[in-house]
């Protein structure tokens, strides 16, 4: 009786195990197809239906395939797509559900924008490898400018490139790249121009440039370098802190002077939001020590045409005592958005 209930036991557990087993194969497989057109990247992507379910914790049909956002956003997340090292994202056009050997696949037509044909594609693949099947495999291949690139990407080789960025594509986008970071930087130029408040003469200027700009240098190369490493709320909070420090002086101070060292000490913070796009990018180990300095230079090309731009009018609003008032008034001004930008950056 003993052995009958035992076998009993042993049969329930098996068929137990079994059916967890089939609910979940491992081994699962992919196929990704990648062709790069004029402005457009084409994406078809096909991926076990079932294990895509696993992956988000639910089960997926073909509606939902069409319908939800959490399909997109777990795609983008998990499969990166670097293009001259900028990554770019993509959007689900067309889905659809179709049978492979006997097993259903999501199919995914994706497309991502991107202003020209890059020189180089780099695709960062971790779809399942790390939340429901390490044994994932992906069959891929890149079609660009007549190249073809293909691929089995795994848990232990999970990236595919092709193509590679000229040493004059990689100055140009950096340089502009840095531009265009101080241009779209309020914060930054709020702060620089919150210095040139308490200027007294041509020296002044200079020391206090170059100080703002050493610091910055400093950590913006330990940040990109990974030998320095910040959390980007506790330096975006300190960057708007030291606009509400700086703008505090030029409030209560009627004369102020800003000496180097002030703008040496918050430069190196301003250093760390500088290298926050930097991080979000995938670099070349060839090309990293030109593209930081490029980025580098475009920051400080930025940063002399506000100078530039800033220096005539408030030399201009400094020697006309009527309008005394209007630079405390706009430090007041300059405090606000300081203020505000702390508040939702530190809680």
């Amino acid at each position: 009786m003993k052995k009958l209930a035992c076998l009993l036991i042993l049969l329930s557990l098996s068929s137990i195990f079994s059916s967890s087993a089939s609910a979940h194969s491992n081994n699962s497989e992919g196929y990704s197809l990648i062709e790069v057109k004029n402005n457009t990247l084409d994406y078809e992507l096909k991926v076990d239906l079932e294990e895509l379910g696993h992956a988000l914790n639910k089960e997926i049909d073909q509606t939902e395939l069409i319908d939800s956002a959490v399909v997109e956003n777990y795609v983008n997340t998990h499969i990166k797509l670097y293009a001259d090292s900028v990554q770019i994202e993509g959007s689900i056009q067309k889905s659809d559900v179709e049978m492979i050997e006997d097993r259903q696949f999501a199919v995914m037509n994706m497309t991502y924008k991107i202003e020209q044909i890059p020189e180089k594609l780099v695709v960062d693949y971790n779809l399942f490898l790390d939340d429901s099947d390490p044994s994932h495999a992906n069959f891929a291949t890149i079609k660009m400018d007549g190249k073809q690139q293909e691929k089995i990407l795994t848990y232990e080789s999970r990236e595919l490139e092709i193509g590679q960025v000229s040493m004059f594509q990689n100055i140009k986008q950096f340089t502009l790249l840095g531009l265009e970071h101080i241009f779209t930087g309020y914060d930054h130029i709020l702060f620089v121009i919150s210095l040139l408040f308490g200027v007294k003469n041509f020296r002044h200027i200079v020391s206090l440039v170059t100080a703002f700009t050493i610091a910055h240098s400093i950590t913006l190369a330990l940040a990109t370098l990974n030998l320095v490493s910040l959390p980007s709320k506790l330096v975006e909070s300190a960057i708007a802190l030291s606009i509400v420090y700086v703008a505090l002086i030029n409030i209560f101070n009627r004369e102020p002077k800003h000496q180097p060292w002030l703008a040496f000490g918050f430069g190196l913070i301003h250093g760390f939001g500088f290298a926050g796009i930097l991080a979000e990018m995938r670099l070349d180990r060839e090309s990293l020590a030109a593209s930081l300095l490029s980025f580098n230079i475009g920051i400080e090309l930025g940063q002399l045409i506000i100078v530039s731009l800033a220096l005539p009018v408030i030399a201009f609003i400094q020697k006309i005592k009527r309008m005394n008032w209007l630079i405390p008034g706009t430090s007041i001004g300059i405090l606000s958005f300081g203020l505000v930008w702390f508040i939702q950056r530190a809680f």
